[in-house]
Parts: C-alpha cells; sequence; structure tokens
C-alpha cells in the first residue's frame, strides 16, 4: 500500500472512531442544563474559586498546569489522559503535592460522567482530538479553554464555534499573544493610536529551531497497540511524535507558525487575501515525518492603508535568531517577541516623519537607547547606505509563564469580569489563515481567500 492510501485509511478509520465517540458521548447531555446553572451561579457570586479539570496531560498541558499552578483560587478536581502509567500518574502526582483534591480518568467521557461540580475544562490533546473533546465539555455545561491549533480540520473548528453559541458556554483558543501584555501594549498604544509605523507595507517572521530527535518512551511504560487504535494512533511512535502526521496534526507550520500568523492578521486588522508557499520533507525521514520540515509562505493583506506583504518561515534544521515578527511602514519599524529579551521599534529618518516626542513623553516607547555615531570618526558610508535608526525600547516588563495571562483571562470571563481575548471565532479565522498553507504548497501557487471563508 502507498503512502496516499495509508494516510487515506488512517483517516477514514479516526473519522470512525471520532464520530462513534462522540455519538456515545450524547448521554452527557443529560446533566448539562444543571451544570450550566451551577457555573453561572458561581460566576455572579463573589467567590473567585473555580473547579477545573485538564484533558491532555502531555507536554503543552503540563505547560498549562504549571502555569495554573500559579494563579490563585484555581482547584484542579480532575485529569484525564490516556496514558495512564506516564503522563497521567505524573499530572495526578504534582497535582496532589500542591494540594488539589482530584480524580485522575482515561476517558474523557467518563470523566464528564463522573465530575458534576467543574467549572471548565482546558483541553491539550493533539489537534485531531480538539473538536472532540471541546464539543463534549460545552455541550456538558461547561466553558472550553482550547489549545491551538483550534482544529486540523475547518469544518470542525466550525463545529467548535458553532456549538459554543448553541450552548452559551465560553470558548477560548490557545493564541497567548492576544493576552500578553507586551504585544497588548504595541497594539493598542504604538499601533491604533501613535500608528507609530505610518502606512504599514511589510511584515517579515520567522521561528528557526534547531534539529531535535523524534520524541521517545519507556518501553516498560508503552500503550498498548489496542488502546492505541481505539484513540486513533497506530503506534507509540505516532502517538509520540502525532504533530509531524497528516490526519493528526499540520506539521510545524500549524505547530509554530499559528501563533505568529494569527498576529499577522491581529496588527493589521485584515484578514489575508491571498497565499503562496514552498515547503517540503527535505530534512527528516519522510516516513515518519509526512508534514513538510520546512515552510516559507508569503501572504498578502488588504488592508485599510493599502496592501501588505507578510513573509513567514518556519524551519526545523537550525535555530538562528529564533522567533519574532517584524511590522514595518513608511514612518517606523516594530519587532516583538514572545520572548521579553527581544523588541524594539526604530524611528525612519526621513522629513516625512513625525517627531516620536509625544509617544515617549507619554510612556508609550523608551528614550532612544543609542545616539547616531560621529561620522568625523572615521565612520565612512557608502553612497548606498544610511544609518541604522536609533531603538526605542518597549517599556512593558513581563516574566510570568507565556500562557499565564490568557489562562487568567479566560478564567475572569469565566467569572463574568472580562471579555475573551481570542473567542472561537477569532481562531476559526486564524485556522483558516495557518491551514491554507499546506495547501498552497500542494498546489504550488497562489492561492485566493474569500471573505466569507472567515465567517462563521
Amino acid at each position: 500500500m502507498n503512502n496516499e492510501n495509508k494516510n487515506q485509511d488512517k483517516g477514514i478509520n479516526r473519522r470512525n472512531f471520532i464520530a462513534t465517540s462522540a455519538a456515545a458521548g450524547a448521554g452527557l447531555m443529560m446533566p448539562k442544563m444543571t451544570r450550566a446553572q451551577n457555573t453561572k451561579e458561581k460566576a455572579s457570586s463573589s467567590s473567585d474559586d473555580l473547579n477545573i479539570a485538564l484533558i491532555g496531560t502531555g507536554a503543552e498541558g503540563q505547560v498549562l498546569m504549571n502555569a495554573c499552578l500559579k494563579l490563585p483560587n484555581i482547584r484542579f478536581k480532575a485529569v484525564c489522559d490516556i496514558w495512564e502509567d506516564w503522563n497521567l500518574k505524573r499530572a495526578y502526582r504534582l497535582l496532589k503535592k500542591y494540594g488539589h483534591d482530584l480524580n485522575k480518568y482515561i476517558d474523557y467521557r467518563e470523566m464528564l460522567a463522573s465530575e458534576n461540580d467543574l467549572d471548565a475544562v482546558i483541553v491539550a490533546t493533539p489537534d485531531f482530538w480538539h473538536h472532540t473533546h471541546t464539543i463534549a465539555c460545552l455541550e456538558a455545561g461547561l466553558d472550553v479553554y482550547c489549545e491551538k491549533e483550534m482544529s486540523n480540520k475547518l469544518e470542525n473548528a466550525r463545529k467548535m464555534v458553532e456549538t459554543a453559541r448553541r450552548t452559551g458556554r465560553l470558548l477560548q483558543i490557545g493564541h497567548q499573544r492576544r493576552s500578553n501584555p507586551r504585544y497588548r501594549h504595541c497594539y493598542e498604544k504604538l499601533i491604533k493610536e501613535a500608528e507609530i509605523w505610518g502606512r504599514p507595507t511589510t511584515v517579515n517572521a520567522q521561528w528557526n529551531r534547531a534539529v531535535q530527535p523524534d520524541l521517545g518512551w519507556p518501553k516498560k511504560y508503552a500503550i498498548p497497540k489496542d488502546k492505541l487504535k481505539q484513540y486513533g494512533y497506530d503506534n507509540m511512535h505516532q502517538f509520540r511524535n502525532w504533530r509531524w502526521y497528516k490526519g493528526l496534526g499540520g506539521g510545524p507550520i500549524v505547530d509554530l507558525g499559528s501563533h505568529q500568523i494569527d498576529i499577522f492578521s491581529w496588527f493589521l486588522q485584515s484578514q489575508p487575501s491571498s497565499v503562496m508557499a514552498s515547503g517540503g520533507t527535505d530534512y527528516y525521514d519522510p516516513e515518519t515525518h509526512e508534514w513538510y520540515d520546512n515552510v516559507q509562505a508569503l501572504y498578502l493583506y488588504d488592508t485599510p492603508k493599502g496592501k501588505v506583504r507578510a513573509f513567514y518561515q518556519t524551519i526545523t534544521t537550525n535555530s538562528n535568531n529564533g522567533y519574532y515578527e517584524t511590522f514595518l511602514g513608511d514612518e517606523g519599524t516594530l519587532q516583538i517577541s514572545e520572548s521579553a529579551a527581544r523588541g524594539g521599534v526604530y524611528r525612519e529618518t526621513g522629513s516625512h516623519v513625525p517627531s516620536w516626542d509625544k509617544w515617549i513623553e507619554k510612556g508609550y516607547i523608551t528614550a532612544p537607547e543609542q545616539e547616531k555615531p560621529d561620522l568625523s570618526a572615521g565612520v565612512v558610508l557608502d553612497v548606498r547606505e544610511t544609518l541604522a535608526p536609533p531603538k526605542h525600547g518597549i517599556p512593558v516588563k513581563f516574566t510570568d509563564p507565556y500562557h499565564q495571562p490568557h489562562l487568567q483571562n479566560f478564567f475572569n470571563a469565566v467569572r463574568g469580569r472580562e471579555k475573551l481575548n481570542c473567542p472561537g471565532e477569532i481562531g476559526y479565522e486564524t485556522a483558516v489563515s495557518v491551514l491554507r498553507v499546506n495547501d498552497a504548497i500542494k498546489a504550488g501557487r497562489w492561492l485566493e481567500f474569500s471573505p466569507e471563508e472567515f465567517e462563521i
């Protein structure tokens, strides 16, 4: 059997299993109203305490769990993971150590049927499970924080939003930069108010990651094959490295690029009109890395101020310069990264550029960190060169775990005190933009977006 047919067969099996699981979970509809009413009563009360569960206690689940442990009034009541002897046991023991009174489950349906005092659930399972777990929790009357990518299929992402609307529950998608105070400062103060870049023209961004071996596992704790099949995996390698497999994840452009491509649309306040891309599995074994290990994508945005071209690169063979986003306009440049050590604002020197003294006085940016060099001291410029503009700092310190503000925003929304920073509708728009990149690589040409594609 060739790889294409093999992948198609695997996809059919997973779809059938997920459909069966969703049907089996329909029995969870019965307690929905009671649980939803309890949640609303808690949200309107003076108590800040929230009872939560975590589905998926792997690497990402652990990151979210650790961030939650730094937030007050959050009580874990349940954790759920199919890797009982490793992920589940480790998460359960850690939470017990921190004083949480909780239960552990292998199957999410048993958890939802057994836990009657939950307020919200965090979903940190592989992408192809997101819609099943999220929809089941929403139907059970619970608010949901679901990690990105929202889903590896747009029709499933759409169903997630539709279910949230129908049930009246909250759905936050884990694009955590939307709640990062440095990013919010740049958007609210530097872009919306100061329009510090003038007319935006170009975006450059990347996430370069060094070569990494495939994830292994302790052999004595391997999940039995029949159990893996039950949950949509062929073997332990696929379970541990699902991000590389078609039908399970979406490759680095989804795993890494999704975070940053989301920022393109947010800062430009526009959805892309077209995309072209190049990529391939050029380094790793295509038998175990079905998705592209390098991607270069070019988006075209038609913004209110004119066209903007946005270039994005993700590679998995070299970590040079890490990850960042750079927004360039005819008056200035904003560079920002989730890494707090990186970022700055640079003013162009042309006579058309207004002074930034006002924004320095308001505390939106710091004073220049470097003065122009003394050309009389021997610095010689070529006729084609200009001096690099001085750097202005972004005066927002942020050293908390990256996911913490986004989780806090979600929990405060559950309490009825804030609006979600990344509701399902925004997560869906990003999924449309990101998932199309893999299609563009396969097509080998520009692919157009229609405005209707971003709407539900």
